[in-house]
């Protein structure tokens, strides 16, 4: 693994992420914006849990295309509309539905959610980046 990833005494305790990813390794890996956008072409789920499971498995996916994982991610960027602490509980809960299927452990890598009043999509209502780190 070339990513160890940690928190710090003293940071904010029972964060979902990590507060510090330590990478070793040569080749860096930038995953675009990735949102809800089904393989198939069915329509995004309207819900936010279904869009961050969704948008999750794409990233896993821009991942797996570069020989890579969530062990390798350094950062995770999510970016959600109309964003409120009281959603806090279904963003989680799309993280967690989808964590096992696509490798990414709980706590997160080290992770910023950024409120937005809108993305390039009406309908979206998420979208992620990721950064990673392989040898």
């Amino acid at each position: 693994m070339t990513v160890a990833v940690s928190s710090p005494e003293g940071m904010l305790p029972d964060a979902p992420y990590h507060h510090v990813a330590v990478a070793t390794g040569t080749r860096q890996v930038h995953v675009a914006g990735q949102v809800a956008h089904m393989p198939d072409g069915s329509p995004l789920p309207t819900d936010l849990a279904g869009q961050v499971s969704q948008a999750l498995r794409n990233v896993a996916r821009g991942l797996a295309g570069a020989g890579a994982g969530f062990d390798d991610v350094v950062r995770l960027t999510f970016y959600v509309t109309d964003w409120e602490p009281e959603k806090i509980g279904e963003f989680m809960a799309g993280v967690e539905a989808v964590a096992d299927e696509i490798g990414l452990s709980i706590p997160l890598p080290p992770a910023s959610l950024i409120g937005v009043q809108i993305l390039f999509e009406p309908e979206v209502l998420v979208e992620i980046e990721a950064t990673a780190v392989l040898d």
